[in-house]
């Protein structure tokens, strides 16, 4: 007998997954994925996600609202948090066209403060 289920789909930011899996991994029901809870707490642990917040994630959002970008490119940045023009103009489609030069300095400086916000939480 199958069991029809709704679904509902939506992009999660590394935060969102690596904060769902932290939630149900100690529960009963989820034990059948213990491997893989594992593994995906594993590499999330590596990457920018482990020091941002919900907080943090609304600033920048904000920040990077006034861009032409698009909602999957507003995420992979959150995730990725680049570092360099070349990384932006690799994750923003046509970004010779929708950026200007000062533009990715402006968005490499929002996530930079980002970073910078990370780096802070750390030393406390």
């Amino acid at each position: 007998m199958k069991r029809w289920v709704e679904s509902c789909s939506a992009y999660l930011s590394n935060y969102e997954v690596l904060d769902l899996i932290q939630n149900v991994e100690s529960s009963e029901k989820f034990k059948n994925l213990a491997t893989i809870t594992f593994l995906t707490k594993g590499y999330l642990g590596s990457t920018p996600c482990i020091k941002q917040n919900p907080e943090k994630i609304k600033k920048f959002l904000q920040a990077i609202g006034s861009f032409n970008l698009t909602k999957c490119e507003k995420l992979t940045l959150l995730n990725l948090c680049p570092t360099t023009a070349l990384e932006i103009q690799l994750i923003v489609e046509d970004s010779e066209d929708r950026l200007s030069e000062e533009d990715v300095t402006a968005v490499l400086q929002i996530i930079a403060n980002l970073r910078e916000s990370e780096q802070d939480t750390e030393h406390i």
